[in-house]
């Protein structure tokens, strides 16, 4: 059962629950408790030691019942077992006709167990051939012919022809019905290699999927992939937030001062009772974040305000701001509502305008331009199209004098920066960093570096 519980927990990851190895000894230890003779209530404790979402609960429900819907793998048994199964199925009365009652003596074990047509046995058989030839192992569905050829000569093929072959030419009809249940077998393992690749290749599918999306420029995302993109954008999210939301222990006692320790430690022969500690001091992390939600950045502003609203769950201090004519705070909304209705509400008042850098920059400096500190990080997401207006580089300039730096996060190509009615070269005078973020691959490694920073 540990083996199985194993394979489980992989294909649980592949239908995108985040089982950690705390996680599986947890529910591991859970399954000891239960037993596993109930199904239900097995079920009930892998869900209740492993789902952390309503989402997450029904997507393991859904694997836990396809996975354990094949029979445990059989334990070997000793030969004479083995040998006394098949004799007795063969005394019953579905084979009863002429000639098939009979059997002949030195049958392979396999033989024996498709004649016998005990359907229990046979799964266990298949169940035990499929761990035997790791089936979890399978990826991809062109991969289906070799694991159905490594289950069928585990479970003992190439026997099996020999005793076709001498079947054929002593008993035709035994033979026939030798071969019938061959073929049965067959589908029966097409049936198992299938339902293990539902189970296994979903991992390595999801995330051939998600390196692709990671790689894919935000502007270009098709309709249908927005929905995946967001989900892929969450992930993002929560890895920024588990690697950073939590200090070290180390990073915030610091390091071991050895000549302080030796000192303060004198009178007592240098016995290290009172340690001292180097600190290295580090800036209270605050952020400010401007994002342009106007229409020439329309596909890629939802894909800005997830990982804005994932800034505040990393970082104490984060204020917010959005525009496209004007500019309006927005930290609140992202703080207090989920992301789906954070970005509804955004979008609602100043989404999908026409884009007034200079306008908006104005906006910023009458009313919040004291927000700005010497440990303060300004970052602008944005494409710097401004439609021909005054961009207001002056008051840009302003900031980046009053703030520790100022990044720019840019989701169009180098090649277009400076082109029809693009700021960025003038704006780019006066950041601290500039960087195309044009997939999400690179607003992640963006944001990462800005975050740890401070760290």
């Amino acid at each position: 059962m540990r083996d199985n519980l194993h394979r489980f927990f992989r294909a649980a990851r592949g239908v995108g629950v985040h089982v950690s190895p705390a996680e599986s000894i947890d529910a591991m230890r859970a399954v000891a408790q239960v037993g596993v003779s109930d199904r239900a209530i097995l079920r009930d404790a892998l869900l209740l030691t492993l789902a952390k979402s309503q989402d997450e609960k029904l997507a393991l429900g859904d694997c836990f019942d396809l996975f354990f819907s094949q029979p445990e793998p059989r334990q070997d048994q000793p030969e004479a077992d083995n040998d006394d199964t098949p004799r007795d199925a063969d005394q019953s009365p579905s084979s009863g006709d002429a000639g098939q009652g009979e059997r002949p003596e030195g049958l392979s074990q396999l033989a024996q167990m498709l004649l016998s047509q005990d359907r229990n046995t046979i799964a266990a058989a298949i169940a035990s051939a499929s761990a035997a030839a790791s089936l979890s192992d399978i990826r991809y569905s062109t991969q289906r012919g070799i694991f159905s050829s490594r289950i069928l000569d585990a479970m003992g093929l190439q026997r099996l022809r020999d005793d076709l072959e001498n079947l054929t030419a002593t008993n035709p009809a035994l033979a026939e019905r030798l071969r019938a249940a061959l073929d049965a077998l067959r589908e029966a393992v097409r049936d198992t290699v299938s339902q293990g690749l539902a189970l296994y290749a979903r991992e390595e599918a999801e995330n051939l999927r998600n390196e692709i999306l990671r790689n894919a420029p935000l502007a270009r995302i098709e309709r249908r992939q927005v929905a995946e993109m967001r989900a892929l954008i969450r992930q993002i999210a929560r890895r920024l937030r588990e690697r950073y939301s939590k200090p070290r222990k180390r990073q915030r006692r610091g390091h071991l001062d050895v000549r302080r320790t030796l000192r303060r430690n004198a009178a007592w022969g240098g016995v290290p009772f009172l340690t001292a500690w180097k600190r290295k001091h580090r800036d209270r992390p605050k952020i400010v974040a401007l994002c342009d939600v106007s229409g020439s950045v329309a596909q890629v502003s939802d894909f800005f305000l997830l990982l804005i609203h994932s800034l505040h769950e990393v970082v104490d201090d984060v204020r917010s701001f959005a525009f496209s004519s004007h500019l309006i705070e927005v930290s609140e909304v992202l703080e207090s509502k989920s992301p789906e209705e954070a970005m509804a509400e955004i979008m609602s008042k100043v989404g999908f305008g026409s884009s007034d850098y200079g306008s908006s920059l104005v906006d910023f400096e009458k009313e919040f331009m004291s927000t700005l500190t010497p440990q303060t990080t300004v970052i602008v997401l944005g494409d710097a199209r401004s439609n021909n207006l005054d961009p207001r580089a002056d008051i840009l300039r302003r900031i980046s004098e009053r703030s520790k730096r100022l990044v720019w996060l840019n989701p169009e190509g180098r090649l277009a920066w400076g082109f029809g009615d693009s700021e960025m070269p003038r704006y780019a005078t006066f950041c601290s960093v500039v960087r195309q973020c044009a997939t999400a691959q690179q607003l992640e490694r963006a944001v990462s570096d800005i975050v740890a920073t401070y760290q």
